[in-house]
């Protein structure tokens, strides 16, 4: 049985300060020099869980670097000792396959396109509320997932885009959507609605609309799921904190071609502003955390209070697995 302090948090070059000197994600690696095994680290986790929650509560994020982590069914294992309830991906937007257990591929979109900062599943009333990731296999160059503070990127829009948040707050947003009934992988957001709903029979697909709070209508095998109005700010109870939640940054990040795809709108019917979306995206850029990905790491991350992204592999290898928690 693990004992004693097993985990000590390390700075890395790339963490940002926050809330009082808060490093932003944390990092733990394991207080030993010598190697350990994975049955360990499980039981630490075990041991540890209420304050690796509060980390994570605090801090938005934890990197665990350097534990025994080497394969997906040793990922599934670690996300199985921490005891969160599994969450259906059910009515997702993006292809995703089963690895082993709770484990799935990430977005399957192809490695050289950015996918844009969002909260995993925004779009739906239902989401997780924790998210892992696992580097199985290392990028030599590019291929991060970066990571930035919800709460900051509200801050920073009521700032400068106050109107334009009232708005976002009163109304909410719509979302719409386009899947056809074949895969589409050239495209981040290129799911068909059999993926999305998990089924080919069209009635269970309508059934499977309804429990998520979708509209879904039929044009040939082309389905149009309309989700909304949704709250696109969200205030988070445990740090008393308003939250950028939404998707936005992918709808207003898709190539011109492919927005009638995927796109939002006010719930008040109103277009978003393309300014204030530019405004956004540098918003995004400049607050986030981009740590290269190391082989074994296992990022948790809360995603009620910190968006995610994905930058643009530059030399493969890259094979980042997710598994997701309500």
């Amino acid at each position: 049985m693990a004992t004693g302090k097993f985990f000590r948090q390390v700075p890395l070059p790339e963490q940002k300060s926050h809330n009082d000197d808060v490093l932003f994600p944390a990092v733990l690696s394991p207080t030993c020099t010598t190697a350990i095994q994975l049955s360990t680290f499980k039981e630490a986790i075990g041991a540890h869980k209420p304050w690796l929650e509060s980390i994570l509560v605090n801090t938005g994020a934890i990197l665990f670097r350097g534990f025994p982590v080497t394969s997906p069914s040793d990922f599934n294992d670690v996300v199985e000792a921490f005891g969160f309830p599994e969450f259906s991906y059910v009515g997702g937007r993006v292809p995703r396959t089963q690895v082993v257990g709770r484990v799935y591929t990430a977005n399957e979109s192809p490695l050289h396109l950015e996918v844009p900062f969002h909260h995993e599943m925004a779009y739906n009333p239902d989401f997780p509320t924790k998210l892992f990731f696992f580097c199985d296999e290392e990028p030599e160059e590019g291929g991060e997932t970066p990571i930035v503070l919800s709460h900051i990127v509200y801050e920073k829009m009521k700032e400068r885009h106050p109107d334009f948040v009232a708005q976002l707050e009163e109304h909410g947003l719509m979302y719409i959507t386009i899947h056809g009934d074949k895969e589409d992988p050239s495209s981040i957001t290129g799911s068909s609605w059999k993926t999305a709903f998990q089924t080919d029979d069209k009635k269970i697909a309508e059934e499977r609309a309804v429990k998520k709070g979708t509209k879904l209508e039929w044009m040939g095998n082309t389905a149009k799921l309309i989700t909304g109005p949704i709250p696109a700010i969200r205030l988070d109870e445990a740090s008393c904190r308003k939250t950028w939640f939404n998707s936005l940054a992918i709808a207003y990040s898709l190539p011109a071609s492919e927005r009638q795809n995927a796109s939002a709108e006010l719930g008040s019917g109103d277009p978003v502003d393309e300014d204030v979306m530019k405004d956004m995206l540098r918003i995004l850029k400049e607050e986030c955390v981009v740590i290269p990905w190391k082989k074994g790491d296992v990022l948790l991350v809360n995603n009620l209070t910190v968006l995610h992204s994905r930058l643009p592999l530059i030399k493969p290898p890259r094979r980042i697995l997710a598994s997701l928690c309500k």
